[in-house]
């Protein structure tokens, strides 16, 4: 009887990576970070896996020197980038600030992908958050049968990276204690950890450094403490300032998705991209593009994230349940249900999908009165 045969180790854990979800972002565009490195000759700070400029090709987008294509991985100004990865080849880390829906994660996680070649050292900070996960905390069983041992203690991502020599990400730092924050103050500073249960310490190897995101929007927010804000570099990303970039950052995000998720092919509309953006545009401006008419504002952010998830939607609508065009009808669903947060946001989508909707797209808004 013949012997099964198996498959080589690296080709079974390549079939599980490619069956995943969603893919770190290593591992999306490992081919992109291998060409990078390969042709890369400028200056690496050290256990930096790429220079910094081969850092911005890879984040902006665009051919290196021997013709390999790199997508754009975040669109928005260059200079921002550049102070972006300027402050983690310093001594100083990087809070990336701004709205909700802003590609503050998306771009944390791109940056420590091209610098550390990996961005799973990943803290995320919720009103639950206590010391210990950015710190270290303990494996009780071992504590009982061994005491206090280094063996005993349960490594944070914070941890680890500065043993590895690492980025690590905080997602959404404000939402942690003020007190908690404040344990990064020391690993910070003095780019060490204290163990005063072990009377010793982790000390950080080159290359380790600090993310962090954060917003003012959401409820739950704490401000960092003065002390702890010096410590960071802030990088405030702003919303796009134009029509024709927010609906760039939409489709190119839409199309990622839908190809790791293996949906249905749906031909992408670019129209109706558009005009979900414009409506989420004005309400967040309080006023029609043009200048023209004045408008209330809801309570919802409508952020270009939360147009990504609407037309995301539209496009599984149109997908599996609709013949592939992705048409107003699959998009009218996600638009209120984005736009209508609250009771009091109701009469102000009201008066707009009447005064505006209804003259300008009769088919969107014949949809969108379907739905409510």
């Amino acid at each position: 009887m013949a012997k099964k045969t198996q498959a080589p180790k690296d080709e079974t854990k390549s079939e599980e990576i490619k069956n995943v979800v969603r893919r770190h972002a290593e591992e999306e565009f490992a081919e992109e970070l291998a060409a990078l490195v390969e042709e890369d000759e400028g200056y690496k700070p050290s256990n930096w896996k790429l220079s910094p400029k081969s850092v911005k090709l890879f984040i902006l987008g665009g051919k290196t020197p021997k013709g390999k294509e790199i997508s754009p991985k975040y669109f928005g100004p260059e200079r921002l980038i550049e102070l972006a990865i300027g402050s983690l080849a310093t001594d100083r880390a990087l809070l990336l600030y701004g709205m909700p829906g802003t590609g503050k994660s998306w771009l944390s996680e791109n940056l420590a992908a091209a610098i550390s070649g990996k961005s799973t050292l990943l803290i995320q900070a919720t009103a639950g958050t206590d010391e210990a996960a950015l710190r270290y905390g303990w494996n009780y069983a071992k504590l009982i049968a061994e005491g206090q041992t280094l063996d005993a203690i349960v490594e944070s991502p914070t941890m680890r990276g500065m043993r590895e020599g690492s980025l690590v990400r905080i997602e959404e730092l404000t939402r942690a204690a003020g007190d908690v924050q404040d344990a990064l103050i020391t690993i910070l500073s003095e780019k060490t950890l204290p163990i005063p249960e072990l009377t010793t310490e982790v000390q950080a190897q080159k290359g380790f450094n600090i993310i962090a995101t954060a917003n003012d929007r959401d409820r739950g927010v704490n401000e960092l403490s003065k002390a702890l804000e010096r410590r960071f570099a802030f990088v405030v990303l702003p919303a796009p300032n134009s029509l024709e970039e927010e609906v760039k950052i939409v489709a190119s995000r839409v199309e990622k998705l839908g190809r790791a998720l293996e949906a249905p092919p749906v031909a992408t509309a670019m129209e109706e991209i558009q005009r979900v953006v414009t409506i989420f545009r004005e309400l967040r401006a309080g006023a029609t593009l043009d200048g023209k008419t004045q408008l209330k504002k809801p309570s919802s952010i409508l952020s270009p994230g939360e147009a990504i998830s609407v037309v995301n939607n539209g496009v599984a609508m149109a997908g599996y349940f609709g013949d592939g065009v992705l048409r107003a009808t699959d998009l009218a669903p996600g638009i209120v249900g984005a736009v209508v947060k609250e009771e009091s946001d109701r009469p102000i989508w009201k008066e707009y999908t009447e005064t505006i909707v209804k003259g300008r797209w009769p088919d969107m808004h014949k949809a969108l009165k379907d739905v409510e």
